[in-house]
């Protein structure tokens, strides 16, 4: 809270509250805290080399062979090679193209059948809420890894595309859960009453009157989910369940296990991907708490 200056030995006048442009400029100076921006210009760091870094280093190929198993790295392979001699930066770049867009699908199907279960059922109430609930909770009680692993087994052409779909179709249900709450609350707000006996409809009211004010908590479980769907496809291509004819940081990490990476001392086979997985998921998780921090200041630091 902003508070007037005062004279020496005056009586304070206690705190101003803030008007409209001060807590616009309140709220401005929260989102550049040290925490938003440090997990900010590391994923932008990630994304930069991802998406723009095999044209930056002119590597357009991530399966071409380069060298021997497991050469050291030099001048030629930065990071030395695979098992197939190929080169494990040209993959690193890749792979990590490849599991972000798996996990922005993942994450953008989930929290959009997240948002819609639960806003529908928990702004209509009644036989449909407890009807949804009840699927939602179905689904909660199946464990996923077990879906998404006879999903995968099943589909014979895993592409980049099917594995995100994939998995957001199976992560969907405790956004739901945490959306309807939101929206239940929501439902009772003076502004929706008041939306409704203006006469807009029940598509209005949710579009104009209900989804606005749970953006922010939209956004922050869709960084949720986008970092889950990473994590989700590492684990299914360690297991040997990743996209086909693709290389990502999981089917990186699988090449590295089989061929006993660790055994024979190879270090640069197995400790990138490592690493930027810790390092994409330790930005998105503290991105999320940083975002919460800004749309709920009880929890910003003084």
């Amino acid at each position: 809270m902003a508070t007037v200056p005062q004279a020496q030995g005056a009586i304070s006048p206690g705190p101003v509250p803030l008007t409209g442009t001060r807590r616009r400029i309140a709220r401005i100076t929260a989102v550049l805290n040290g925490r938003f921006l440090f997990s900010l210009i590391i994923l932008v760091l990630i994304l930069v080399f991802g998406f723009l870094g095999p044209t930056i280093f002119n590597r357009p190929d991530a399966l071409v062979t380069v060298g021997g198993l497991y050469d050291s790295p030099s001048a030629t392979a930065w990071l030395g090679t695979d098992n197939f001699g190929r080169d494990v930066f040209t993959q690193l770049m890749y792979g990590t193209q490849t599991s972000l867009i798996i996990g922005l699908l993942a994450g953008l199907v989930a929290t959009l059948i997240g948002v819609f279960i639960g806003t529908i059922a928990g702004y209509v109430g009644g036989w449909l809420e407890e009807a949804l609930m009840a699927i939602t909770n179905v689904v909660i009680t199946i464990p996923s890894i077990v879906i998404l692993i006879l999903l995968s087994i099943a589909i014979n052409n895993r592409s980049i595309v099917t594995m995100g779909i994939i998995i957001g179709i199976t992560s969907w249900p405790w956004t739901a859960r945490a959306v309807r709450a939101q929206a239940s609350s929501l439902r009772t707000r003076d502004h929706v009453e008041i939306a409704r006996l203006s006469g807009a409809s029940t598509l209005s009211l949710i579009f104009w009157e209900i989804l606005p004010f749970m953006l922010s908590y939209v956004v922050m479980a869709f960084v949720l989910q986008l970092s889950s769907g990473i994590l989700t496809e590492a684990t299914l291509s360690m297991l040997g369940l990743g996209p086909s004819g693709s290389v990502s940081l999981g089917i990186m990490l699988q090449w590295a296990l089989l061929w006993e990476s660790v055994r024979t001392g190879a270090w640069w086979a197995f400790v990138p991907p490592t690493l930027f997985l810790t390092l994409i998921a330790f930005s998105l998780l503290l991105l999320q708490a940083s975002i919460d921090e800004i749309f709920n200041p009880r929890l910003r630091r003084s």
